[in-house]
Order: C-alpha cells, then sequence, then structure tokens
C-alpha cells in the first residue's frame, strides 16, 4: 500500500491465512458500516487518487478495499485521540469481518468536532 504526504499507515496481520476468502460484497458494506460506528471516525476516504473502494455491479463502497488476501481501509478520524489508537480500534472493530485477512488502516485527513480540518 502507498501511504501519501502525512498519511498514518498502520497494519497487522490476521489470523489464519487459509480462512482468507475473495472479495464479497456484503463484507465490505458491513466494514463500511463497523468503521463509520467507530466515535473517532468522521468518515471513509478514497484515498489520493480515488482508487480506495470496492466496487459492486452498479455501486461502490468507498473507502474499503477488499482483496483476497488484505483488507484497506481509508478514514477521515475525528482530532483527539492518538492515530495509531484509532486505527486499532478500527481493526478491532472489523476483526471478525477479516476472516484471516491483514488490515491495513490509512488516516487520510483529520477534523476537528466541527468539521473542519486540523
Amino acid at each position: 500500500m502507498n501511504a501519501g504526504p502525512g498519511d498514518a499507515v498502520a497494519s497487522r496481520e490476521g489470523g489464519d491465512r487459509e480462512a482468507a476468502a475473495g472479495p464479497q460484497p456484503p463484507t465490505a458494506r458491513r466494514i463500511a458500516e463497523r468503521v463509520l460506528s467507530c466515535p473517532d471516525v468522521a468518515g471513509l476516504s478514497r484515498g489520493p487518487f480515488g482508487a480506495v473502494a470496492t466496487y459492486l455491479p452498479g455501486d461502490l463502497v468507498p473507502g474499503v478495499a477488499v482483496r483476497d488476501d488484505v483488507i484497506e481501509v481509508h478514514v477521515v478520524a475525528r482530532y483527539g485521540r492518538p492515530l495509531p489508537e484509532v486505527a486499532e480500534l478500527i481493526r478491532d472493530a472489523i476483526g471478525d469481518l477479516a476472516a484471516g485477512r491483514r488490515t491495513d488502516v490509512a488516516i487520510a485527513d483529520v477534523v476537528t468536532t466541527d468539521g473542519k480540518k486540523e
């Protein structure tokens, strides 16, 4: 994964790689819902070139790329909590959906509670 300037990137190896399955559209949507339910996440980001997404027939899930061996999540964080902790909370929130895949979390931006960039 390539991070742009100012992106904080963290990853952790998932569990059993043999449990990994191919991309599953419902999984991408559920991952996005869980990530957005984290109190320190203001939103999802498609990345600097708009390429981070899971493409579905007639739709896409922005900010979540589900691949055979990795799940990539790009978020806009709320200012306050240290970014490595935000990434860890996101991994914890989606851990059971990862199905053994490594989870990479990129913090694409940080905003204050009023939505302004920090």
